[in-house]
């Protein structure tokens, strides 16, 4: 438990997942996606160094990715819940610099217009993925179709992340060094989507 704490004060990734195996993954996915001091957690990398070391032989991947998926699923609904249940609170004290009640309005109409898309994506954008799920909930989006789209963009990312490090680490020698470059390499190209809407929504303007 000691080492599975000081790798995650690290973010090291491979140290996490050495330490804490199948739970430990599942559980930072699930705070990643859920919980608000999961924010800084490397999502990402992690999924990567676990799809790594589970090409390497030390977990087994079906298992591996079953657990990712699920913790991933369930940490984006207990994000819909806390901004459903808790996060309106904040909109409801009076006017100020900070806080407005035109924010609800503005983030309920965006769900509306784009709330499937935008779950999905936020998957596969660091930081975001924590956000979207409690902005949906404070939108009211209606949770069946909050799920839907949770679940899709939960499998697509928590098994193709995971995917992608266990095909590496099965095909590259000495594939553990280059976690770094290649987590980096994702998350650059995991922004591309998010800047191509960015893009098409201004040309529309």
């Amino acid at each position: 438990m000691l080492d599975f704490l000081l790798a995650c004060i690290h973010l090291d990734p491979l140290a996490i997942v050495r330490a804490g195996g199948y739970i430990g993954v599942g559980f930072l996915i699930f705070a990643e996606s859920g919980l608000l001091i999961g924010i800084f957690l490397p999502g990402d990398s992690l999924l990567f160094a676990a799809g790594l070391l589970a090409g390497g032989g030390l977990f087994g991947f079906w298992p591996l990715a079953s657990i990712v998926a699920i913790a991933a699923i369930l940490g984006d609904s207990a994000g819909y819940w806390f901004g459903k249940n808790v996060g309106t609170n904040f909109f409801t004290r009076e006017e100020s610099f900070f806080f407005k009640k035109t924010y609800v309005e503005r983030t309920r109409a965006f769900y509306r217009r784009y709330g499937g898309r935008a779950v999905i994506l936020a998957r596969f954008v660091p930081i975001v993925r924590t956000l979207a799920p409690m902005l949906a909930g404070v939108g009211r989006m209606p949770y069946g179709r909050f799920l839907s789209f949770n679940a899709l963009g939960g499998i697509a990312w928590g098994v193709g992340m995971t995917a992608l490090g266990f095909t590496l680490g099965a095909i590259l020698p000495d594939s553990e060094h280059y976690v770094l470059p290649l987590s980096l390499a994702i998350i650059a190209l995991s922004f591309l989507p998010i800047i191509w809407n960015i893009a098409r929504g201004k040309r529309a303007v």
